[in-house]
């Protein structure tokens, strides 16, 4: 049965690729993860912090010669505060290395979204101060910095 997009993966991700945030699984307890702040705050954790970091230095660990890293982060939701505290840790830790950050964006018609529109005037305001807040913070600890979206409007109406 599908339950969420990584069900419909015909290849099988590492165990230490993946890291789930339990709270805000689709069946959790604290509902969506919608404001950039509530992405940041989750990053405050230290036990978050430290398997995040012990993931990542198993990966570091495996390169023969590691030149940077790809970041691929939603702009328009919680997910944006998460993507800016993973690069600024980046940043921090790995200096030398290029950081080349993608931020990603849904589709917008005429109509509204396409995927989850937003009901009310306050998700709206929500969404852009997401994705206004996650390109400066994105692209203050990425070597390049380049929104995504498959409309020409970054996601806003």
């Amino acid at each position: 049965s599908v339950q969420v997009w990584s069900d419909y993966l015909n290849v099988h991700l590492h165990p230490k690729s993946i890291y789930v945030i339990h709270q805000y699984m689709h069946d959790g307890d604290c509902g969506c993860l919608e404001a950039f702040g509530q992405g940041e705050r989750l990053l405050q954790d230290p036990g978050c912090i430290e398997e995040l970091e012990d993931r990542l230095h198993f990966y570091v660990e495996e390169c023969d010669y590691l030149q940077g890293f790809q970041v691929l982060c939603d702009l328009h939701n919680g997910f944006s505060g998460v993507g800016a505290k993973v690069t600024e840790m980046l940043y921090d830790e790995y200096s030398g290395k290029g950081i080349l950050t993608w931020g990603l964006t849904p589709v917008v018609n005429s109509n509204g979204w396409i995927f989850h529109p937003p009901q009310d005037s306050q998700k709206n305001f929500y969404r852009l101060l997401n994705t206004a807040l996650g390109i400066v913070h994105l692209s203050s600890h990425s070597s390049l910095f380049c929104p995504l979206s498959l409309s020409g409007s970054l996601g806003m109406k």
